[in-house]
């Protein structure tokens, strides 16, 4: 019961700090004329995504030994896996939810060009880091072309065409001290906001974020253990979700503002920086064979995003089904686990 009630408290931290975190990134995205495409797929998904690189760099760095390198392994195929399936899926439950409460229409609005900029990178480069050491040893190599990749990739991002931030709120520190020293709200010139609140605000969420997530993981690890749940399995299925799912409702708080391109480069531009900076790692310290269930995830997280690819190339859109489907492409994977194990 104790572990239940940390759980509990620790997703409530997560979620606070996620409204937090969104606040501080649309404010600070307006506050340097930045375009919707920039805050959501480079700041706020490389912001949330840091640390859970921290996860696979401990196990294979300084844990070091086979049963970490596995956990590593795991927990870098893990991330764009959750996040292709898992994180869209949340999604589309977010417009299903606001659409039955008739907050919204059931579709979503998407900057097409940037979404499908961030899925053609991740193919690209999740591809390459899983066939091409099959046919190349040059492991260092491999990596080095999935960073040169990621870089690549933020300047296309920089430079691309996207909207700017629009109707953003105002800085809920602001908002704070304010009600803090009985004075009227600053109103709605959000220019007027120094960069050293927005950046106070922004960190502040980002580390209550990830207090919020060890406690979560911690949780979750001591649950699995008093379940009796296999190691493996919890590296391969359990570990990635309390990892990386929790920092990925600032997604679902954008969709239910209805701010569907931040909502989405979120978790795009996560799986970018995931498949690239993390699996380096794997493929610099790590043997990386992939095989079985850690081929299956990575094949499936391609399929996914070669599914948007199609969509969003045919209709020019995303329809809340086809991201409601990466639901349905976890519990294969799902049920692949406990079918072996």
């Amino acid at each position: 019961m104790t572990e239940l009630l940390f759980l509990l408290l620790s997703l409530f931290m997560i979620l606070a700090s996620a409204e937090i975190f969104t606040n501080g990134v649309e404010v600070l995205g307006r506050r340097l004329s930045l375009s919707q495409a920039v805050v959501g797929s480079l700041l706020a998904a490389v912001g949330t995504a840091l640390p859970e690189t921290i996860l696979p760099l401990v196990a294979i760095l300084i844990h070091g030994g086979s049963t970490s390198q596995s956990i590593g392994v795991g927990a870098i195929l893990g991330a764009p896996f959750m996040l292709s399936t898992l994180a869209f899926f949340l999604v589309g439950l977010a417009v299903a939810v606001s659409f039955f409460r008739k907050k919204r229409g059931f579709e979503l609005h998407i900057e097409a060009s940037s979404l499908k900029r961030d899925l053609l990178f991740f193919i690209a480069l999740y591809g390459t880091a899983i066939f091409l050491p099959v046919f190349v040893r040059g492991h260092a190599v491999i990596a080095l072309l999935l960073v040169a990749g990621y870089l690549v990739y933020a300047y296309k991002t920089f430079t691309g065409e996207s909207e700017g931030i629009m109707h953003t709120q105002e800085l809920y520190l602001r908002k704070l001290v304010a009600f803090g020293l009985r004075r009227p709200k600053g109103g709605t010139d959000h220019g007027r906001e120094g960069l050293c609140p927005i950046l106070f605000q922004v960190l502040a969420a980002l580390g209550l974020m990830v207090g919020g997530a060890h406690v979560f993981v911690g949780s979750i690890e001591k649950l699995s253990a008093s379940w009796g749940m296999n190691p493996l399995l919890f590296a391969l299925l359990v570990a990635p979700v309390a990892t990386e799912l929790p920092e990925k409702f600032n997604s679902i708080t954008w969709t239910l503002k209805g701010r569907d391109t931040l909502a989405m480069g979120n978790i795009t531009g996560a799986m970018v920086f995931q498949s690239t900076f993390p699996v380096s790692v794997g493929l610099l310290f790590t043997e990386w064979r992939l095989s079985g269930l850690g081929l299956l995830s990575a094949a499936l997280a391609l399929v996914s995003a070669l599914i948007l690819v199609a969509e969003i190339h045919f209709r020019r859109k995303v329809s809340p089904w086809t991201v409601l489907l990466g639901g349905v492409l976890y519990l294969i994977y799902a049920a692949a686990i406990l079918l072996v194990h």
